[in-house]
Formats: C-alpha cells, sequence, structure tokens
C-alpha cells in the first residue's frame, strides 16, 4: 500500500475502462494506490481486447487509427486524471501517465509538439507525459518540464540515461520556478528491473541496478525528482510475485506494478523499507559481474534497443487493429 509517512508511492501499471469505472476507485479510496501509468503495450491490449472501447470506435469510423487511438487514449487518461484528482489535490501524487508515439522516440521536436497537444487536449494538470530516455529525449524532458509539464521519463536502463534525466530535469525545473503563472510540476525517472533479470537469468541484477539509480537520484536533492521502479511484474514462479516491490521499498520512491502484481502484495503486512543499499555494497555486485565477463553496457543497450522496438511493434500492432 502506498505509505505517505516513508514517502513511498504505488502506482496501477494497468488501464482499461471498465476497470476505471468499477474497482479503481476502490484501490484509490483504500489507499492502496495513488497514482497509475500506461504504454502502448498496456493500450494495445485494452483496446483491442476490451468490449469498453466499441461504441466510441463506432463513433471514430472514418478517422484514421492513429486519430482513434488518440480519441479513446485521451478520454481513458483523463477520466483516470480526474479519478486520481482527490490524491492530487491532497499532495499524494495523483498521477497518471500518457505516452508519446513511441515513433517519436528520435524526434526531439515531434515528441515536444505531441506531448503539448495530448496534455492540452486531456486537460488535467495531474497528467505525466512519458518521454523515452534518449538523447532527443532529454532535450524533450526539459523543454516540457519548464513549460510546466510533469514528465515521466520511461525506459531507463542505465545509470548514464538515469543521469542525462537528472538533468535535463534540473535544467527544466529550474526554468519552471523562473517563470510566472506557470504553475509546478515533477518529473519521475522510470526504470527498468526485472528484464535484466530475465535476460541474465538472475534475481538480483535489476535490483541492484535500480538501487544504483535511486541513490543517484536521492542524492540529487530535488524533491520533485523521484525514482520510479517500473517493469516489476515476476515472470514464472521462481520468484514471489511482489518480490521487487518488497525489495525495492523506499522513501522518496514510487513502484508501478501490474493489478496481479499489486494485490498479491497487499496480501501481507506492510513490509520494511530495503533502500538505500549502500554505494560500496552496490560497486561490490557489479564489480563482481565485471570479474564474470558480464558487460553492463553492452546489456544496457540491448535492453534500451529492445524496449523501444517492443514499444513500437505494440503501437504498430495497435494501429493495425484500428485500421478498418
Amino acid at each position: 500500500m502506498v505509505n505517505r509517512e516513508l514517502g513511498f508511492s504505488l502506482w496501477l501499471d494497468f488501464i482499461e475502462r471498465d476497470y476505471l469505472e468499477s474497482e479503481f476507485e476502490a484501490l484509490v479510496a483504500k489507499g492502496i494506490v495513488n497514482g497509475a501509468t500506461s504504454n502502448p503495450s498496456i493500450f494495445a491490449d485494452a483496446i483491442t481486447t476490451s468490449s469498453a472501447y466499441r461504441e466510441q470506435l463506432d463513433e471514430l469510423k472514418g478517422k484514421t487509427p492513429k486519430e482513434k487511438y488518440e480519441a479513446l487514449a485521451i478520454r481513458d487518461i483523463k477520466t483516470t486524471a480526474q479519478k486520481l484528482k482527490y490524491c492530487y489535490n491532497d499532495k499524494n501524487d495523483g498521477y497518471i501517465s500518457i505516452e508519446v508515439d513511441p515513433f517519436l522516440s528520435n524526434n526531439r521536436d515531434e515528441t515536444i509538439k505531441e506531448a503539448k497537444r495530448l496534455f492540452r487536449a486531456i486537460g488535467e494538470p495531474n497528467v505525466m507525459v512519458k518521454i523515452p530516455a534518449t538523447e532527443a529525449g532529454y532535450e524533450a524532458i526539459s523543454t516540457l518540464l519548464g513549460l510546466g509539464i510533469s514528465v515521466n521519463a520511461t525506459l531507463v536502463f542505465s545509470p548514464l540515461q538515469a543521469q542525462k534525466c537528472i538533468d535535463a530535469m534540473n535544467r527544466g525545473l529550474e526554468t519552471l520556478s523562473s517563470s510566472v503563472g506557470r504553475g509546478s510540476a515533477e518529473g519521475v525517472i522510470s526504470v527498468f528491473v526485472s528484464r535484466f533479470d530475465r535476460l541474465l537469468d538472475s534475481k538480483r541484477v535489476g535490483v541492484m541496478n535500480a538501487s544504483k539509480i535511486y541513490n543517484m537520484v536521492e542524492a540529487n536533492k530535488n524533491p520533485n525528482i523521484r525514482t520510479l521502479f517500473a517493469s516489476t511484474g515476476v515472470k514464472g514462479d521462481n520468484l514471489e510475485k511482489d518480490y521487487y516491490i518488497k525489495e525495492l521499498l523506499g522513501s522518496h520512491s514510487i513502484n508501478t506494478a501490474p493489478l496481479a502484481t499489486i494485490e498479491y502484495y497487499i496480501r501481507d503486512e506492510p513490509s520494511s523499507p530495503k533502500l538505500p543499499i549502500s554505494d560500496i555494497e552496490i560497486e561490490n555486485y557489479f564489480n563482481g559481474l565485471k570479474r564474470a565477463n558480464i558487460n553492463m553496457e553492452e546489456v544496457y543497450n540491448k535492453l534500451l534497443e529492445d524496449g523501444l522496438k517492443a514499444f513500437e511493434e505494440a503501437f504498430s500492432d495497435m494501429l493495425n487493429r484500428l485500421d478498418d
């Protein structure tokens, strides 16, 4: 559950229209979650498998596939933002994320343009725009935060990516603080976790890498920039379903997890914080990987490349299904 005393937030990594109109409100009201995230894969699953979208899709006949997708997504994100508004007004997060077209990940200007357009169309202050952590993305992150638009930097795998996100967010928030009438904004750095362990057949690399980045973010000492632990669902039966929530529990952080993972996590008494892990322990761990001939730079590059490709494929698949 959310632990405001500790400064730990739990967000739901799931969006589907019928669920938003039913069980989601109970999760928020009970203090189990105080935010939500979405991505092209999640929307692809929801839009193409749920009957809740049929009526609106009928109204959108003749539109392009991307126009249909945006109309559906904007409505769901707006609904979610409204249902989380109480949390937001209470300074208890209350954010919902929407991702820009993944095919724009290397185009700074178009990323900024689409992010601004989506933010205006949704019309709610508690929306975070998800921007992939690429070279073009860092510039977009800084610009958007400077305009008062909260940002979720996604597909972060390496400490280098994280540092570039921190620098970009610091610049953007500094610009925002010197502006008049632009309100406030926050930045989160979404560190992907479980994909390391699936790639390397491990149960610890993802946690130690995420912990290293968490320490970097905390050392930055900006209250409006937090670490968000993403990709925290467990695949297979070799780990407890809530392993990545418990192992990465710490102050001033967020964990976004699938519904099944959250339901499993809340069955037990609240667990104790595991973070921070000391920098010395983390350094020793990665030195051990180096001695085992594991090249982390190659791992980081592969996971980022695979992540971008997966988002593009999910987005394309969804648009193809919406093409009538």
